[in-house]
């Protein structure tokens, strides 16, 4: 039966839903608050396709990242845009971290990902200037435009007949029993299927829509440097610290992107509104959403050492370098200029643990993406194609 779908959100993870619903030949309206595809997290995330290393085996972003990887890949060399599949090494910079290493090449493994254990020499033979004891390169990493894909998604949508409604805000979300009917700010839509994937407000389109979730998105800036020209000679590819288990993020990076620019970062603060993109941008609404969540004082109360260190990261440009330095320790302050910054929805629970996997919750006839973090984009499509075949499965 052909259905009326609307997705809310065009970045990465609603386009590509939009698209599978719409190959299947149902009529798909998308819903995007801002004047363009990926304004958010897809426009400003570090354009890697992870290869599925670093997830608990058996979660749904080992699975949808280690298909995703390869779907990601093929899907822009189809539809000619730029990606690079460059590899990338995790680095061990002191005795101390070679357990957790090897931990990680075995979760590595667990997940069907390419990857081994490599010396120091074979580090630096892949990245001179690496400071390594051991170092665990992965062949599957790579960079893509993200930005582009969105617009090949959008190009497709439209296509197969698909419409996306730019400056559309949902400001109302009702079930009719056979349908849902949204409200935006300047129309109402009747449609038999409803998917959410709104991203930093993904929770308030799930509480417009009548549940109550059992998480809360908090918003989480990430800023980054950009190398100067003279730099970029330290970076050939990608190079990542291994995982510090004390802290709830990946760490400040070194990707080298596919314009031929080095980024490094991104650092974590908690951001002062969901679209917080600089310390200026302060959202009474937004903070007192995070302020009146549980979870996120008892999340406090067990990282605050670590969150008082990522602010004076933020603050100073030589606590930045110096992270930085436990990679490339030829890397002067002065060879990094700020550039852009994103902001990360992260789904924390009332007991103030972080959601670590995608999570996802379901209303009649609705689907609800409420934390679709890293390594969403990598995995957009496979994501796309499980909401598909969970709400309008093809006919076998």
């Amino acid at each position: 039966m052909i259905s009326h779908v609307v997705v809310i959100g065009a970045g990465i993870v609603g386009l590509a839903t939009a698209q599978e619903f719409a190959a299947r030949g149902h009529r798909v309206t998308v819903l995007e608050k801002e004047a363009g595809v990926a304004a958010h997290q897809t426009g400003n995330n570090s354009g890697v396709i992870h290869s599925g290393l670093y997830y608990a085996p058996g979660s749904l972003k080992a699975r949808f990242a280690a298909a995703g990887a390869q779907s990601m890949r093929s899907f822009a060399a189809e539809h000619g845009v730029t990606v690079d599949v460059c590899g990338k090494l995790v680095v061990a910079t002191d005795e101390s971290q070679l357990g957790r290493l090897r931990d990680l090449h075995a979760r590595g493994v667990a997940n069907g990902v390419p990857c081994r254990l490599i010396s120091a020499g074979e580090a630096r033979d892949y990245e001179p200037h690496v400071r390594a004891v051991a170092a665990l390169r992965v062949e599957t990493t790579g960079i893509v435009d993200y930005r582009g894909v969105c617009e090949a998604l959008r190009g497709l949508i439209e296509a197969d007949g698909g419409a996306i409604r730019f400056g559309q805000g949902v400001t109302g979300i009702r079930d009719t029993g056979s349908g849902v009917i949204v409200t935006t700010d300047a129309d109402e839509i009747a449609a038999d299927l409803l998917v959410n994937c709104a991203g930093l407000h993904s929770d308030r389109i799930a509480r417009l829509a009548g549940l109550r979730p059992d998480v809360r998105i908090v918003p989480f800036r990430g800023e980054y440097f950009t190398l100067t020209r003279d730099a970029e000679q330290l970076v050939r590819g990608l190079i990542y610290p291994v995982p510090d288990p004390a802290f709830p993020f990946l760490g400040v990076h070194f990707t080298r992107m596919f314009d031929g620019t080095v980024h490094a970062g991104p650092n974590a603060v908690l951001a002062l509104a969901r679209e917080g993109y600089t310390w200026g941008d302060v959202d009474p609404r937004d903070v007192a959403d995070s302020a009146l969540w549980p979870g996120l004082w008892r999340l406090g109360g067990k990282y605050w050492r670590t969150g008082i260190d990522e602010v004076r990261r933020s603050l100073s440009k030589r606590r930045f370098t110096a992270s930085l330095n436990e990679l490339i320790p030829d890397l002067a302050a002065n060879q990094l200029r700020p550039t852009h910054a994103g902001v990360r929805a992260q789904a924390i629970r009332r007991d103030g643990s972080m959601v670590d996997d995608f999570h996802i919750e379901r209303g009649p006839r609705q689907v609800h993406v409420l934390n679709a973090p890293s390594p969403a984009a990598t995995a957009a499509l496979e994501i796309g194609r499980s909401i598909a075949d969970e709400l309008a499965p093809a006919p076998r």
